[in-house]
């Protein structure tokens, strides 16, 4: 499930838009995600949930940042986010449905903030790339 020439530009073309706000989008998905699947939060137990937490912003730029890295190498998504995929694994033993868990939230608060952009087309192509990132950091699970 390779994501076309067509469809990686339009991915490209979305995190050129978001410019600096793909942290504040991503941190809202992590808050989206904490609500709306409380079983999330068992990995996080020492967090304040509240809105506007530091631990989730912080958490948010991280996770901002390796989505941005595998936006950027989409050509190996699975060497690029080998090491977090490690980390999750075997460090913080992360359940793996958690990364989809995120990435739907991360699409309904793409689609709420851009909703001119957001086509058939281009949620195609976001879920698409979503999936490939969520394979990727379980690729280490055994």
């Amino acid at each position: 499930m390779a994501l076309s020439p067509a469809e990686q530009e339009m991915v490209r073309a979305l995190w050129k838009k978001m410019g600096t706000n793909v942290c504040i989008y991503v941190t809202e998905a992590l808050e989206r995600t904490f609500l709306a699947f409380p079983s999330t939060k068992t990995y996080f137990p020492h967090w304040d949930l509240s809105t506007g937490s530091a631990q989730i912003k912080t958490h948010g730029q991280k996770v901002a940042d390796a989505l941005t890295l595998a936006v950027n190498q989409l050509y190996d998504l699975t060497g690029a986010l080998s090491a977090l995929s490690d980390l999750h694994a075997h460090k913080f033993c992360v359940n793996p449905i958690n990364f989809q868990l995120l990435g739907h939230c991360l699409l309904v608060t793409l689609a709420r903030h851009y909703p001119g952009d957001f086509s058939p087309a281009m949620q195609m192509s976001l879920d698409k790339f979503l999936n490939l990132v969520t394979s990727a950091l379980a690729s280490k699970y055994p």
